[in-house]
């Protein structure tokens, strides 16, 4: 057992027996083997630039600092950003280099340091922190996840996180499971979201409308679910109101490869399906929200993964 995060740190624990994500695999990845995320313990990264296409309060106008890392803990099939989170293309690099991503982003004018799928790499990313906060580094801390989360792991981030901005895809254990081969997804994302909202509290701005602290909580509506979507725009809202914000999503992007497999989910999201849900939201009484109209679907929304910045 584990006594404390520096322990881990110092004795890379939480590699050589993994359960930082709710999958728990157990996998020794200190010794080279890939766990459930499809990541060793070696650190790889695929981009880290200015990003504007987050929420207007975590782009604002100059961008949100994002640092997107291989691997993921889910396996959604319709991800859009299956190169990084599938296949694992990524950069090796070392928690000092990290450090320095960090404070370049922010030299960059970047609103904040937004971790995107980091939950595989947390043991790194505090090391990563600690360093960069006493070299300097003061903006706000962004945790950008898929929902799929150990309260545990989110309890080793308390003091190093401002903004929390994970998903909630699903409702529904059987769409966890066709979808993201994961049934117990809605238990650890309402666990998960209970912890993170907890360490956030409510909403904070700064005068310029940018988030300083709190949860935005996204969800993707996919073609033919949305009555799953208006179930977890029903319990977002009873069970924490004002406390979050609810990001009601219409970017998904159908890939070919779902042809054969996914039928259902190898066409865009029609108008009329994203209507009902924020219809729905807007009828439920949610006022800290965000939507998606226009051309959301496309591609030029997903990044390159080319290695920028890293």
């Amino acid at each position: 057992m584990v006594k404390s995060t520096e322990d881990a740190m110092n004795k890379n624990e939480f590699y050589k027996s993994c359960s930082l994500c709710p999958r728990a695999c157990g996998v020794n990845r200190t010794s080279g083997q890939k766990g459930a995320c499809g990541m060793s313990a070696a650190l790889l990264v695929s981009r880290a630039a200015l990003h504007m296409w987050e929420e207007p309060p975590i782009s604002g106008k100059q961008g949100s600092g994002t640092v997107f890392f291989a691997g993921c803990p889910l396996s959604c099939v319709f991800c859009q950003n299956a190169e990084i989170s599938h296949m694992g293309h990524g950069k090796e690099i070392s928690i000092s280099r990290l450090v320095e991503i960090f404070l370049e982003l922010q030299e960059k004018g970047a609103h904040n340091i937004n971790l995107v799928t980091a939950t595989h790499f947390v043991p790194h990313v505090i090391a990563a922190l600690d360093t960069a906060k006493a070299r300097g580094l003061n903006i706000p801390i962004l945790y950008n996840c898929g929902g799929y989360e150990s309260a545990e792991t989110l309890r080793m981030l308390r003091g190093y996180i401002d903004i929390y901005l994970p998903d909630f895809k699903y409702m529904s254990p059987e769409l966890a499971a066709r979808y993201s081969l994961c049934r117990d997804y809605p238990e650890r994302a309402k666990e998960a979201l209970a912890e993170m909202v907890a360490q956030t509290g409510a909403p904070v701005f700064d005068e310029n409308g940018m988030m300083k602290r709190g949860t935005v909580v996204r969800h993707l509506v996919l073609p033919g679910c949305a009555r799953d979507s208006i179930e977890v725009v029903r319990y977002l809202h009873e069970t924490y109101g004002d406390k979050i914000y609810i990001s009601i999503m219409s970017q998904y992007t159908p890939s070919e490869r779902l042809r054969e497999r996914f039928p259902e989910l190898a066409r865009k999201l029609t108008r009329y399906e994203y209507q009902k849900v924020v219809r729905f939201a807007s009828e439920k009484g949610v006022k800290n929200g965000f939507t998606q109209y226009g051309e959301a679907a496309a591609e030029s929304f997903i990044p390159r993964f080319d290695f920028e910045g890293v």
